[in-house]
Protein backbone atom coordinates (compact mmCIF):
# COMPACT_ATOMS: atom_id res chain seq x y z
CA UNK A 1 0.00 0.00 0.00
CA UNK A 2 0.85 3.35 -0.20
CA UNK A 3 0.79 6.77 1.63
CA UNK A 4 -1.95 9.47 0.07
CA UNK A 5 -0.23 12.62 0.19
CA UNK A 6 0.09 12.66 4.29
CA UNK A 7 -3.95 12.20 4.47
CA UNK A 8 -3.49 9.68 7.14
CA UNK A 9 -4.80 7.33 4.21
CA UNK A 10 -3.48 4.31 2.53
CA UNK A 11 -3.99 3.26 -1.38
CA UNK A 12 -5.23 0.29 -2.06
CA UNK A 13 -4.62 -2.27 -4.61
CA UNK A 14 -7.58 -0.37 -6.70
CA UNK A 15 -6.41 2.86 -6.07
CA UNK A 16 -8.96 4.43 -3.34
CA UNK A 17 -8.13 4.67 0.15
CA UNK A 18 -7.66 1.27 1.99
CA UNK A 19 -11.33 0.11 3.74
CA UNK A 20 -13.27 2.59 1.56
CA UNK A 21 -16.71 1.09 1.15
CA UNK A 22 -17.48 0.91 -2.71
CA UNK A 23 -20.66 2.80 -1.50
CA UNK A 24 -21.56 4.90 1.38
CA UNK A 25 -24.49 4.73 3.50
CA UNK A 26 -26.78 5.94 6.27
CA UNK A 27 -28.68 9.04 6.49
CA UNK A 28 -25.95 11.46 5.36
CA UNK A 29 -26.21 9.91 1.65
CA UNK A 30 -29.32 11.34 1.30
CA UNK A 31 -30.95 13.20 -2.22
CA UNK A 32 -32.78 16.38 -2.14
CA UNK A 33 -35.97 15.87 -3.69
CA UNK A 34 -35.95 13.04 -0.73
CA UNK A 35 -35.52 15.78 1.99
CA UNK A 36 -37.98 18.60 0.21
CA UNK A 37 -40.82 15.74 0.70
CA UNK A 38 -39.71 14.78 4.55
CA UNK A 39 -39.29 18.24 5.67
CA UNK A 40 -38.17 17.25 8.97
CA UNK A 41 -34.86 20.01 9.01
CA UNK A 42 -37.23 22.76 9.18
CA UNK A 43 -37.87 22.96 12.92
CA UNK A 44 -39.20 26.12 14.40
CA UNK A 45 -38.69 27.66 17.59
CA UNK A 46 -41.60 27.54 20.51
CA UNK A 47 -42.49 30.39 22.74
CA UNK A 48 -40.64 28.83 25.70
CA UNK A 49 -37.60 28.33 23.85
CA UNK A 50 -37.58 32.00 22.51
CA UNK A 51 -38.17 33.05 25.86
CA UNK A 52 -35.54 31.24 27.73
CA UNK A 53 -33.20 32.10 24.89
CA UNK A 54 -34.23 35.69 25.51
CA UNK A 55 -33.83 35.69 28.87
CA UNK A 56 -30.34 34.22 28.64
CA UNK A 57 -29.42 36.68 25.91
CA UNK A 58 -30.13 39.89 28.41
CA UNK A 59 -27.32 39.78 30.88
CA UNK A 60 -24.76 39.03 27.77
CA UNK A 61 -25.83 42.05 25.54
CA UNK A 62 -25.26 44.37 28.55
CA UNK A 63 -21.77 42.83 28.98
CA UNK A 64 -21.00 43.06 24.65
CA UNK A 65 -22.23 46.75 24.60
CA UNK A 66 -19.62 47.42 27.53
CA UNK A 67 -17.12 45.01 25.49
CA UNK A 68 -18.02 43.09 22.26
CA UNK A 69 -14.72 40.63 23.26
CA UNK A 70 -16.86 39.42 26.84
CA UNK A 71 -18.72 37.38 23.98
CA UNK A 72 -15.02 35.68 23.99
CA UNK A 73 -16.00 34.48 27.14
CA UNK A 74 -19.52 32.57 26.55
CA UNK A 75 -19.74 29.10 26.49
CA UNK A 76 -22.88 26.51 27.11
CA UNK A 77 -22.35 26.44 30.70
CA UNK A 78 -22.82 29.95 31.37
CA UNK A 79 -25.77 30.54 28.94
CA UNK A 80 -28.29 28.21 30.45
CA UNK A 81 -31.29 26.93 28.28
CA UNK A 82 -32.62 24.75 30.30
CA UNK A 83 -35.58 23.31 27.70
CA UNK A 84 -33.86 24.19 24.22
CA UNK A 85 -30.54 23.37 25.47
CA UNK A 86 -31.40 19.64 25.38
CA UNK A 87 -33.17 20.05 22.07
CA UNK A 88 -29.81 21.67 20.64
CA UNK A 89 -27.60 18.82 21.78
CA UNK A 90 -30.24 16.32 19.79
CA UNK A 91 -29.41 18.81 17.20
CA UNK A 92 -25.61 18.54 17.34
CA UNK A 93 -25.91 14.84 17.21
CA UNK A 94 -28.08 15.21 14.15
CA UNK A 95 -25.72 17.49 12.70
CA UNK A 96 -22.87 15.41 13.33
CA UNK A 97 -24.44 12.04 12.34
CA UNK A 98 -27.37 12.26 11.33
CA UNK A 99 -28.79 14.03 7.82
CA UNK A 100 -25.92 16.64 8.57
CA UNK A 101 -28.31 20.00 8.05
CA UNK A 102 -31.48 21.73 10.07
CA UNK A 103 -32.95 24.98 9.78
CA UNK A 104 -34.23 26.63 13.30
CA UNK A 105 -36.88 28.66 12.20
CA UNK A 106 -38.54 31.59 14.09
CA UNK A 107 -36.29 33.91 15.77
CA UNK A 108 -37.70 37.24 15.98
CA UNK A 109 -34.85 39.78 14.25
CA UNK A 110 -37.14 42.33 13.72
CA UNK A 111 -38.65 42.75 17.24
CA UNK A 112 -35.17 41.57 19.33
CA UNK A 113 -33.09 44.17 17.07
CA UNK A 114 -29.91 43.00 14.66
CA UNK A 115 -27.59 43.33 17.99
CA UNK A 116 -29.81 41.33 20.60
CA UNK A 117 -30.22 38.36 17.77
CA UNK A 118 -26.56 38.38 17.16
CA UNK A 119 -25.70 37.42 21.03
CA UNK A 120 -29.05 34.98 21.07
CA UNK A 121 -27.39 33.11 18.15
CA UNK A 122 -23.84 33.55 19.27
CA UNK A 123 -24.92 32.38 22.18
CA UNK A 124 -27.23 29.15 20.89
CA UNK A 125 -24.54 28.29 18.52
CA UNK A 126 -22.32 27.97 21.69
CA UNK A 127 -24.24 24.65 22.74
CA UNK A 128 -23.28 23.35 19.15
CA UNK A 129 -19.51 24.06 19.44
CA UNK A 130 -16.74 26.48 20.15
CA UNK A 131 -16.71 29.68 18.07
CA UNK A 132 -13.43 29.93 15.65
CA UNK A 133 -11.60 32.64 13.88
CA UNK A 134 -13.31 32.84 10.47
CA UNK A 135 -10.40 35.78 8.87
CA UNK A 136 -7.39 37.00 9.22
CA UNK A 137 -9.06 39.40 11.51
CA UNK A 138 -9.59 36.67 14.11
CA UNK A 139 -13.57 37.08 14.23
CA UNK A 140 -15.46 34.62 15.34
CA UNK A 141 -18.81 36.34 14.37
CA UNK A 142 -18.99 36.82 10.84
CA UNK A 143 -21.02 39.32 8.78
CA UNK A 144 -22.03 38.00 5.42
CA UNK A 145 -22.95 40.52 2.69
CA UNK A 146 -22.09 42.07 0.02
CA UNK A 147 -19.43 44.86 0.41
CA UNK A 148 -18.89 46.11 -2.74
CA UNK A 149 -15.14 43.98 -3.53
CA UNK A 150 -14.61 42.35 -6.81
CA UNK A 151 -14.65 38.79 -7.46
CA UNK A 152 -11.88 39.02 -9.45
CA UNK A 153 -9.38 40.37 -6.49
CA UNK A 154 -7.44 36.39 -5.39
CA UNK A 155 -7.69 37.99 -1.98
CA UNK A 156 -11.14 38.17 -2.14
CA UNK A 157 -13.62 36.09 -0.45
CA UNK A 158 -16.31 35.35 -2.39
CA UNK A 159 -19.50 35.72 0.41
CA UNK A 160 -17.99 39.31 0.35
CA UNK A 161 -19.37 39.63 -3.04
CA UNK A 162 -23.31 39.19 -4.21
CA UNK A 163 -21.86 36.53 -6.78
CA UNK A 164 -22.83 32.77 -6.99
CA UNK A 165 -20.59 31.12 -4.73
CA UNK A 166 -20.63 27.75 -5.91
CA UNK A 167 -21.27 24.47 -4.09
CA UNK A 168 -17.95 24.96 -1.33
CA UNK A 169 -17.14 23.79 2.00
CA UNK A 170 -16.46 26.28 5.16
CA UNK A 171 -13.00 25.76 7.29
CA UNK A 172 -14.93 24.43 9.95
CA UNK A 173 -17.04 21.52 11.56
CA UNK A 174 -20.61 22.78 11.49
CA UNK A 175 -21.25 26.57 9.94
CA UNK A 176 -23.91 28.16 11.26
CA UNK A 177 -26.09 31.43 9.23
CA UNK A 178 -28.43 33.58 10.83
CA UNK A 179 -30.57 35.35 8.35
CA UNK A 180 -31.51 38.92 9.12
CA UNK A 181 -32.28 40.23 5.95
CA UNK A 182 -33.58 38.71 2.16
CA UNK A 183 -31.76 40.41 -1.21
CA UNK A 184 -34.46 41.74 -3.42
CA UNK A 185 -34.21 38.51 -5.63
CA UNK A 186 -31.78 35.72 -5.75
CA UNK A 187 -29.08 34.67 -3.12
CA UNK A 188 -31.24 30.70 -2.38
CA UNK A 189 -28.78 28.59 -0.12
CA UNK A 190 -28.04 25.22 -1.93
CA UNK A 191 -26.86 22.06 0.05
CA UNK A 192 -25.81 18.87 -1.58
CA UNK A 193 -24.40 15.66 0.00
CA UNK A 194 -20.88 15.13 -0.52
CA UNK A 195 -21.75 11.60 0.43
CA UNK A 196 -23.90 10.86 -2.14
CA UNK A 197 -21.66 13.15 -4.61
CA UNK A 198 -19.02 10.60 -3.54
CA UNK A 199 -21.28 7.57 -4.12
CA UNK A 200 -22.38 9.02 -7.52
CA UNK A 201 -19.22 9.76 -8.91
CA UNK A 202 -17.46 6.37 -7.60
CA UNK A 203 -20.41 4.18 -9.46
CA UNK A 204 -19.73 6.56 -12.54
CA UNK A 205 -16.56 7.24 -13.03
CA UNK A 206 -14.40 5.51 -10.47
CA UNK A 207 -11.14 6.48 -12.76
CA UNK A 208 -11.94 9.98 -12.11
CA UNK A 209 -13.77 9.35 -8.19
CA UNK A 210 -10.15 7.92 -7.29
CA UNK A 211 -8.52 11.23 -8.22
CA UNK A 212 -10.72 12.87 -5.37
CA UNK A 213 -8.49 11.32 -3.02
CA UNK A 214 -5.19 12.71 -4.08
CA UNK A 215 -3.94 16.29 -2.54
CA UNK A 216 -4.77 19.30 -3.84
CA UNK A 217 -3.73 22.90 -4.08
CA UNK A 218 -6.24 25.59 -2.60
CA UNK A 219 -5.87 28.89 -2.48
CA UNK A 220 -5.67 30.83 1.25
CA UNK A 221 -6.93 33.95 -0.29
CA UNK A 222 -4.45 35.77 1.44
CA UNK A 223 -5.08 34.47 5.15
CA UNK A 224 -1.57 32.65 5.33
CA UNK A 225 -0.57 31.48 8.85
CA UNK A 226 3.26 32.22 9.48
CA UNK A 227 5.29 29.67 7.66
CA UNK A 228 2.75 28.12 5.51
CA UNK A 229 2.37 28.49 1.88
CA UNK A 230 -0.13 30.58 0.25
CA UNK A 231 -2.10 27.77 -0.52
CA UNK A 232 -3.01 24.36 1.39
CA UNK A 233 -3.14 20.68 0.34
CA UNK A 234 -5.44 18.52 1.13
CA UNK A 235 -7.49 16.00 -1.30
CA UNK A 236 -11.32 16.43 -1.60
CA UNK A 237 -12.26 13.77 -0.44
CA UNK A 238 -10.91 11.71 2.84
CA UNK A 239 -11.44 8.80 4.30
CA UNK A 240 -9.76 8.70 8.05
CA UNK A 241 -10.61 6.05 10.74
CA UNK A 242 -13.70 4.55 9.20
CA UNK A 243 -15.33 8.34 8.52
CA UNK A 244 -15.45 10.39 5.39
CA UNK A 245 -15.00 13.99 5.30
CA UNK A 246 -14.60 16.39 2.20
CA UNK A 247 -13.13 19.69 1.56
CA UNK A 248 -13.95 21.89 -1.51
CA UNK A 249 -14.09 25.53 -2.70
CA UNK A 250 -13.64 25.16 -6.99
CA UNK A 251 -12.58 28.66 -7.52
CA UNK A 252 -10.01 28.86 -4.78
CA UNK A 253 -8.70 25.68 -6.28
CA UNK A 254 -8.49 27.51 -9.75
CA UNK A 255 -6.98 30.61 -8.63
CA UNK A 256 -4.33 28.50 -6.60
CA UNK A 257 -2.71 28.16 -9.89
CA UNK A 258 -1.80 31.40 -9.79
CA UNK A 259 1.28 30.43 -7.91
CA UNK A 260 4.15 29.13 -9.54
CA UNK A 261 4.82 26.07 -6.86
CA UNK A 262 1.86 25.14 -6.43
CA UNK A 263 1.20 21.35 -8.05
CA UNK A 264 -0.37 22.36 -11.63
CA UNK A 265 -3.75 20.26 -12.16
CA UNK A 266 -3.87 17.81 -14.66
CA UNK A 267 -6.52 17.00 -17.18
CA UNK A 268 -7.60 13.78 -15.29
CA UNK A 269 -7.82 16.25 -12.09
CA UNK A 270 -9.65 18.88 -13.92
CA UNK A 271 -12.45 16.19 -15.82
CA UNK A 272 -12.59 14.85 -12.05
CA UNK A 273 -13.48 18.17 -10.34
CA UNK A 274 -15.64 18.89 -13.56
CA UNK A 275 -18.24 16.19 -12.72
CA UNK A 276 -17.98 16.86 -9.04
CA UNK A 277 -19.35 20.38 -10.13
CA UNK A 278 -21.72 19.07 -12.28
CA UNK A 279 -23.28 16.72 -10.01
CA UNK A 280 -23.68 18.56 -7.30
CA UNK A 281 -25.79 20.81 -9.49
CA UNK A 282 -27.76 18.53 -10.51
CA UNK A 283 -31.52 18.72 -9.09
CA UNK A 284 -31.68 15.28 -8.52
CA UNK A 285 -29.26 15.26 -5.95
CA UNK A 286 -29.21 19.20 -4.61
CA UNK A 287 -31.41 20.57 -2.33
CA UNK A 288 -32.44 24.69 -2.59
CA UNK A 289 -33.98 26.59 -0.13
CA UNK A 290 -35.06 30.00 0.69
CA UNK A 291 -33.96 31.62 4.08
CA UNK A 292 -36.41 33.79 5.62
CA UNK A 293 -35.45 36.28 8.01
CA UNK A 294 -34.84 34.83 11.68
CA UNK A 295 -33.84 31.23 10.14
CA UNK A 296 -30.97 29.98 11.51
CA UNK A 297 -28.92 26.88 9.01
CA UNK A 298 -26.99 24.26 10.51
CA UNK A 299 -24.62 22.81 8.14
CA UNK A 300 -22.32 19.91 9.16
CA UNK A 301 -19.15 21.13 6.15
CA UNK A 302 -17.48 17.01 6.47
CA UNK A 303 -20.75 15.78 4.85
CA UNK A 304 -22.49 18.45 2.58
CA UNK A 305 -21.46 21.09 0.29
CA UNK A 306 -22.97 24.25 0.59
CA UNK A 307 -23.78 27.34 -2.24
CA UNK A 308 -25.22 30.31 -2.06
CA UNK A 309 -26.93 31.53 -5.28
CA UNK A 310 -25.85 35.33 -6.90
CA UNK A 311 -28.23 37.90 -5.91
CA UNK A 312 -29.62 41.57 -6.66
CA UNK A 313 -29.80 43.43 -3.87
CA UNK A 314 -31.83 46.27 -2.42
CA UNK A 315 -30.71 50.28 -2.94
CA UNK A 316 -31.40 51.41 0.88
CA UNK A 317 -28.49 50.18 2.99
CA UNK A 318 -30.85 49.16 5.73
CA UNK A 319 -32.92 46.65 3.20
CA UNK A 320 -29.77 45.14 1.64
CA UNK A 321 -28.51 41.12 2.10
CA UNK A 322 -27.43 40.51 5.59
CA UNK A 323 -26.53 37.33 7.38
CA UNK A 324 -24.46 36.73 9.97
CA UNK A 325 -22.32 33.37 10.53
CA UNK A 326 -20.84 31.30 12.89
CA UNK A 327 -18.02 28.77 12.53
CA UNK A 328 -18.36 25.82 15.46
CA UNK A 329 -16.01 23.37 16.86
CA UNK A 330 -18.04 20.47 18.76
CA UNK A 331 -16.14 18.53 20.93
CA UNK A 332 -17.90 15.16 19.97
CA UNK A 333 -16.66 15.85 16.15
CA UNK A 334 -15.31 13.27 14.07
CA UNK A 335 -11.65 12.49 13.49
CA UNK A 336 -9.69 13.94 10.75
CA UNK A 337 -6.61 12.99 8.74
CA UNK A 338 -3.39 14.82 9.97
CA UNK A 339 -3.53 16.72 6.25
CA UNK A 340 -6.12 18.84 7.74
CA UNK A 341 -3.95 20.78 10.23
CA UNK A 342 -2.91 22.69 7.30
CA UNK A 343 -6.44 24.51 6.90
CA UNK A 344 -7.97 23.48 10.65
CA UNK A 345 -4.59 24.94 12.56
CA UNK A 346 -5.03 20.88 14.19
CA UNK A 347 -7.20 18.36 14.50
CA UNK A 348 -8.70 18.21 17.70
CA UNK A 349 -12.09 17.92 18.29
CA UNK A 350 -13.48 21.16 20.02
CA UNK A 351 -10.48 22.68 19.33
CA UNK A 352 -9.61 23.32 15.54
CA UNK A 353 -10.75 25.03 12.11
CA UNK A 354 -10.83 28.38 11.51
CA UNK A 355 -8.31 31.52 10.10
CA UNK A 356 -5.83 31.71 13.30
CA UNK A 357 -2.88 34.28 12.79
CA UNK A 358 -1.02 36.28 15.26
CA UNK A 359 -2.75 39.27 16.47
CA UNK A 360 -6.57 38.16 15.96
CA UNK A 361 -9.06 40.54 17.37
CA UNK A 362 -11.44 38.36 18.47
CA UNK A 363 -15.45 39.22 18.20
CA UNK A 364 -16.69 41.27 15.13
CA UNK A 365 -18.20 43.90 16.67
CA UNK A 366 -22.43 43.67 16.70
CA UNK A 367 -24.21 44.68 14.33
CA UNK A 368 -25.93 47.98 14.08
CA UNK A 369 -29.99 48.16 14.98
Amino acid sequence: MKDLGGSGASLGTDGFPAGLPQRLTGPGAWVGPDQIRDGGWLQPLDHTELAELHAATVPWLARAEADVKALNQLGPAGFVLPTLGPRLAALRAELLRGRGFAVLRGLPVEAWGRRFSAVAFYGLGAHLGAARPQNAQGHLLGHVRDVGLSVDDPNVRIYQTHERQSFHTDSCDIVGLLCLQTARAGGESALVSSVTLYNQLRARRPDLARLLFQPVATDRRGEVPPGAKPYFEIPVFNWHCGAFAAIYQRQYVNSAQRFADAPRLTAQQVEALDLLDALANDPSLNLMMSMQPGDLQFVHNHGLLHDRMAFDDWPEPARRRYLLRLWLAPDDAQPLPPVYAQRYGNVLPGQRGGVALPGSAGVMPLPDD
